[in-house]
């Protein structure tokens, strides 16, 4: 249901590893259901530092305004601009077009610490 190249937050965001010690982030399409249609994207700033669980997006609905919070400790290095034209791609696209920013990792074994697609379908479906 979820896909497996990815890893996954109890807050329900996803990592994909990229190149070196860069990781992107999004929200799961479980997250994206859950908030229904979005209609604004608060981006962090590139080169803004955090740590894990530190809100560093917010992702705003028809429903509520949910924060995005980081799975990791590092450095934003790029933001999806694509969301301030088109909030709507999370849900749409969710892992692809749809994703956030991106992390410049301080600690690269964070990443291996998070849930995968098995338990984090364990997590939404119990």
């Amino acid at each position: 249901m979820f896909p497996d190249d990815l890893r996954y937050t109890s807050k329900h965001e996803w990592v994909r590893q990229g190149a070196g010690s860069t990781v992107r982030v999004g929200i799961t399409d479980y997250a994206a259901e859950a908030l229904g249609d979005v209609v604004y994207v608060s981006l962090p700033q590139i080169g803004e530092e955090v740590a894990v669980d530190d809100a560093c997006a917010e992702v705003e609905s028809t429903k509520s305004v949910s924060d995005v919070y980081s799975p990791a400790t590092g450095v934003v290095t790029a933001v999806n601009e694509l969301l301030n034209s088109s909030p709507e791609t999370i849900n749409s696209d969710p892992y692809g077009d749809g994703w956030i920013f991106e992390l410049e990792l301080s600690e690269a074994g964070e990443v291996e610490d998070l849930l995968d697609s098995d338990a984090y379908e364990e997590l939404v479906s119990g």
